[in-house]
C-alpha cells in the first residue's frame, strides 16, 4: 500500500514480481488506470499512524544509527513502547 507518489510502472511491476498485489491509487494524469480496492487502500491509514507513532522518537525519525541491524533493533524497541503505552 502507498500512497499517489509512489505510483510507477516499475514500482508495480516490482510488487507483482514479489507475488504481491499493489494497491496504490494512480495519478490523475495516469493514462492506464489500474484498478484498487479501495476498502483495503482504507486501511493503509492504520499502518501510516503506527509510523507516525514510531517516528515520535527522534531517533527513528532522524535515523541516527549507522548500521541497518542497531536502527532495526531500535525500531522494534519503539513498536514496543508504542504497544506497552495501548496495553497499559
Amino acid at each position: 500500500m502507498g500512497d499517489k507518489g509512489y505510483d510507477s510502472d516499475t514500482l508495480r511491476g516490482q510488487i507483482e514480481d514479489a507475488g504481491l498485489e499493489p494497491i496504490i491509487p494512480f495519478r490523475k494524469n495516469r493514462k492506464n488506470r489500474p484498478e484498487i480496492d479501495r476498502d483495503r487502500y482504507k486501511e493503509r491509514n492504520i499502518v501510516e499512524r503506527f509510523i507516525g507513532k514510531l517516528k515520535e522518537n527522534r531517533r527513528v525519525a532522524t535515523r541516527y544509527d549507522k548500521k541497518a541491524t542497531h536502527f532495526a533493533g531500535f525500531l522494534t524497541l519503539a513498536a514496543i513502547k508504542a504497544w506497552l503505552k495501548i496495553i497499559c
